[in-house]
C-alpha cells in the first residue's frame, strides 16, 4: 500500500515525496491508521524500521494549520534523538506553516526560549530541559493534544520514570498518548497503566531480533590485540562509514586518538563532549567528513545516519538489548549492513547472554593473515559482579563460515583474501580459539 492510500493530508504527502520516501514500512502501515483514528497506541518494532515517520506523518496530518500554542509533545531520552525527531517533523512539514522546536540541555536557553515565544505547534524535548522551562513559567502543557513517549524503554533505563510521570500529569487528560519503543519490557506496563486509555497494540518483528538485513559476526581475539585487529579489519573492508562502539568515554577517546594516528578521519560522540562538539561530530559523520565515528552507547539509539555500512563493537556491550540497538545503526530501512564484534575470552558470559537474548548463534570468523596470539584470559581483566573473573569458553573450533555472515562488503572478499571461516558458536555459547 503506498503512502497516498493512508489518508495523510495532501501537504504532508508532498513532504513525504520531498523527503525521498517511497513505500511505507510495516510499522508505518500499521501505526499510521491508529494514530489518525485518535486512539492511544503502544507500538514496538526493530530499530531502523521507520518508527519516527510512523507517528510524525499522522500527527502532522491531524494538526492542519499553525497555532501559537503547543499541541504536540514528544519526549526523547537523549539530545541527539530530540534533535533528530524535530528535524524529521520539520522536513515532513516543509509544505505547511507548522512550527517545531527541540528543547534539550548542553546548550544555552536563549534560542530555545525565543522559539517558544514565537509560538510552536510541536515540541521534541528531553525531560530535564522541558521541566526547566515549565518550572521557569515559560511553558505550559495545558494545550497539549498529543503526547508521544519515544524510546520508552531507554527512558526507563536512564531513570527518567519520576520526571516522566510528572510531565504526563501536567498534560490534559483528554489527550491522545502514543508509546513508541524498540522493546517493550514489563516495566512499561507500569507507565502505560496511568498514561494510556485502552491503547491499541502494534508490534512488528520480534523485539529481540536483529534486522535480517544485517550480517553480524564475532571476531575472537586476545585482549591485547583488539586495536590491531580493528585496524586490520578496516584495511580489508570496503566500507562507506563505520560506527565503532566503546563501553567507556575514556576508551572512546583512546580508540579515536589511535585511529587518527593511523590516518583515519574520526569523530567522537559521548556524554563528556559539549553539545556543539556532538552536533559537529554528527554533522561531519553524516556529510562524510569523518569516515569513522567512535561512540559510547549514548549513540546506540541517537544516531540515524543513512549509509552506515558497518558497525564494529570494539567492546562487547554489557546488556544484550544494547547489542541489538548498536548493530541496528546499520541496515537502516532494510538496507544491507555488516556488524562485527571483537571478542576476548573475558566476554564469554556476555556473548552467551546476547545469543540467548536474540535466540540465535552468532557466527565466529577469523581474519585471514592476521597474526593471532593465543586466545587466553587477560589476568588484569576486572571481575564480573565482584564475584568471579570472566573466563573464555572451551577449545577451538573448525567448521565452515556461516552463510549468514558476509564479512566485508563486496561478497565477503578483499584483495588480501578477506575473512575466512573460523570456529562457530556451539550450543548457543561462545567458543573462541586457543
Amino acid at each position: 500500500m503506498p503512502f497516498k492510500d493512508l489518508n495523510l493530508s495532501a501537504d504532508i504527502l508532498r513532504g513525504v515525496v520531498s523527503a525521498g520516501y517511497t513505500d511505507p514500512t510495516p510499522i508505518q502501515l500499521r501505526a499510521i491508521p491508529v494514530v489518525l483514528s485518535g486512539r492511544d497506541l503502544i507500538a514496538s518494532a526493530q530499530t531502523g524500521t521507520g518508527k519516527t515517520a510512523a507517528f510524525a506523518l499522522p500527527i502532522l496530518s491531524k494538526l492542519g494549520a499553525h497555532s501559537r500554542a503547543p499541541r504536540v509533545l514528544i519526549l526523547e531520552p537523549t539530545r541527539e534523538l530530540a534533535a533528530q525527531v524535530e528535524t524529521a517533523f520539520r522536513d515532513f512539514a516543509r509544505h505547511t506553516d507548522i512550527r517545531t522546536v527541540a528543547l534539550f540541555g548542553g546548550v544555552g536557553y536563549g534560542a530555545q526560549r525565543n522559539e517558544l515565544k514565537r509560538g510552536v505547534d510541536v515540541i521534541a524535548a528531553t525531560p530535564g530541559r522541558l521541566v526547566d522551562f515549565i518550572k521557569g513559567g515559560e511553558l505550559s502543557l495545558g494545550t497539549i493534544e498529543i503526547l508521544v513517549l519515544d524510546e520508552v524503554d531507554r527512558m526507563l533505563d536512564m531513570g527518567f520514570l519520576p520526571v516522566v510521570k510528572d510531565i504526563i500529569a501536567r498534560c490534559p487528560k483528554s489527550r491522545q498518548t502514543l508509546f513508541f519503543s524498540a522493546t517493550v519490557p514489563p516495566e512499561i506496563a507500569a507507565v502505560a497503566s496511568f498514561a494510556l486509555r485502552n491503547p491499541e497494540r502494534v508490534e512488528c518483528g520480534v523485539n529481540r531480533s536483529v534486522n535480517e538485513s544485517v550480517n553480524h559476526a564475532l571476531y575472537p581475539v586476545a585482549w591485547s590485540q583488539k586495536f590491531d585487529l580493528l585496524v586490520a579489519l578496516l584495511e580489508k573492508t570496503d566500507f562507506q562509514s563505520v560506527l565503532v562502539f566503546s563501553r567507556t568515554k575514556h576508551g572512546a577517546d583512546k580508540i579515536a586518538s589511535r585511529l587518527k594516528a593511523a590516518k583515519h578521519t574520526v569523530a567522537v560522540l559521548h556524554a563528556n563532549r559539549s553539545q556543539n562538539q556532538r552536533i559537529e561530530a554528527l554533522a561531519g559523520f553524516k556529510s562524510g567528513k569523518y569516515e569513522i565515528m567512535v561512540a559510547t552507547d549514548i549513540a546506540a539509539r541517537g544516531i540515524d545516519v543513512a549509509g552506515v555500512s558497518h558497525v564494529i563493537n570494539y567492546d562487547v556491550p554489557e546488556n544484550p538489548e544494547d547489542y541489538v540497538h548498536r548493530i541496528g545503526r546499520t541496515g537502516r530501512a532494510m538496507a544491507v549492513g555488516d556488524a562485527f564484534t571483537l571478542v576476548s575470552p573475558e566476554n564469554a558470559s556476555d556473548i552467551r547472554d546476547i545469543q540467548r537474548f536474540i535466540g540465535a548463534k552468532i557466527p565466529e570468523l577469523r581474519l585471514e593473515g592476521f597474526p593471532y596470539l593465543p586466545f587466553v584470559v587477560n589476568p588484569s581483566y576486572p571481575k564480573k559482579g565482584q564475584q568471579q573473573q570472566r573466563r573464555g569458553g572451551g577449545g577451538g573450533g573448525g567448521g565452515q563460515r556461516s552463510p549468514q555472515a558476509s564479512g566485508p562488503r563486496g561478497g565477503g572478499r578483499s584483495q588480501s583474501g578477506g575473512p575466512s571461516g573460523g570456529g562457530r558458536s556451539g550450543g548457543g555459547g561462545f567458543r573462541g580459539r586457543r
